[in-house]
């Protein structure tokens, strides 16, 4: 049984380079000292129309935007709930993949796995392939954009190519690790569900949650009667239309933050955001292959998380605690099984190219490299 373990207050403060969270800037943690009101009020209008509209600027989408006190996983359930009577395909090739298609289990719905290996990317020939063998329709096809536990970006806009093929079948993807640091075409790629955690490329406090819904989304929960409560698309977006409010009390210190580091994220651009980013995965991805190996099949790289091959077999528990000690610097081991197979760097946020070599400078210094 786990036992008490007392918060205290002198812990050293660590920069992160985990895959999330992330670093947030200190103007953004200034922000949710704000006096707090009431989220009925007409301030609490002005904020959260505020962060939506703003999201839907910055991500180019006309599709409705909805923003609440939850983790990205919230939307893992709400997707299957709104949108899945009976099966869904999730394409697998890591642990977050695999943990949406166990929640569709626990859910109740038929589940197809479309396997691949860890360090794999899905292939969208091969959905196609699975959509066409089906002996009955797929109600969603449940995606990852970017599996954080192998470092591997799947091709989610040609996926949402092929699938807008079959108007009966809803495309939903978790971007958690990626939308903010990536650039996606939403409407472009037939992609009526996409969300993301604001702990991780928004480079916001953990605590909310933002997804982008389609029209077509929308209306197919209107049209299936049953839904999520809290994660109901037509319940938060109907309250937003008639409100300019979320259903339920937010976290409203967590959305002040939001608006501050959206504003910035709207100054510097979704193109240019993305860009940095790519300048950021260039970097890592040279200095991996000069030192070790990349583990992601070539050419499905992640734009936010390396996951670097251990080739030199470094003690990667022990160069994560000497970074740890001697820099005052966080980045992580492998997932799972792949502990000291791999390690992982998160390149996403406000880091830049100079802030990550500073990390890779360290990694060189406690292993020796």
């Amino acid at each position: 049984m786990t036992k008490k373990r007392e918060y205290r207050d002198d812990y050293q403060d660590k920069t992160l380079y985990i895959p999330g969270p992330t670093e947030v800037r200190e103007d953004v943690i200034e922000a949710m000292t704000e006096s707090t009101f009431g989220h009925r009020m007409d301030r609490m209008t002005d904020l959260y129309t505020t962060i939506v509209e703003d999201t839907k600027e910055f991500l180019g989408t006309d599709n409705d935007v909805i923003i609440l006190t939850a983790s990205g996983t919230e939307f893992w359930e709400a997707s299957t709930l709104n949108l899945v009577d009976d099966r869904v395909l999730v394409p697998t090739c890591g642990a977050f993949s695999e943990r949406y298609a166990n929640v569709a289990e626990r859910l109740g719905k038929d589940v197809d796995r479309l396997e691949y290996e860890w360090g794999e990317a899905v292939k969208p020939e091969d959905v196609r392939d699975a959509i066409e063998a089906a002996d009955a329709e797929y109600d969603m096809v449940a995606g990852v954009m970017n599996e954080s536990s192998t470092g591997v970006r799947n091709p989610i806009e040609e996926m949402g190519d092929v699938i807008a093929e079959y108007p009966d079948t809803y495309f939903a993807v978790d971007a958690v690790s990626s939308l903010g640091g990536d650039y996606v075409d939403i409407e472009g790629h037939g992609i009526d569900v996409i969300f993301a955690s604001t702990q991780k490329a928004f480079a916001m406090p953990p605590g909310l949650a933002v997804c982008v819904v389609s029209d077509d989304a929308y209306d197919r929960e209107v049209e299936k009667g049953d839904s999520s409560w809290y994660g109901g698309f037509r319940r938060a977006i109907d309250y937003y239309d008639r409100k300019g409010q979320t259903h339920s009390t937010p976290a409203i210190p967590i959305m002040l933050a939001y608006r501050k580091q959206m504003k910035r994220m709207l100054d510097e651009g979704h193109r240019a955001r993305d860009e940095r980013h790519r300048e950021m995965m260039t970097y890592v991805h040279d200095w991996a292959d000069e030192h070790f190996a990349m583990f992601p099949e070539e050419g499905y790289e992640s734009q936010t998380v390396a996951c670097i091959e251990n080739t030199r077999g470094i003690d990667v528990a022990g160069a994560i605690e000497d970074v740890s000690e001697e820099y005052d610097m966080a980045f992580s081991n492998g997932y799972g099984d792949l502990g000291e197979e791999t390690f992982r760097i998160g390149h996403m946020g406000e880091h830049t190219v100079e802030s990550v070599k500073e990390l890779t400078d360290a990694i060189e210094d406690v292993a020796d490299l």
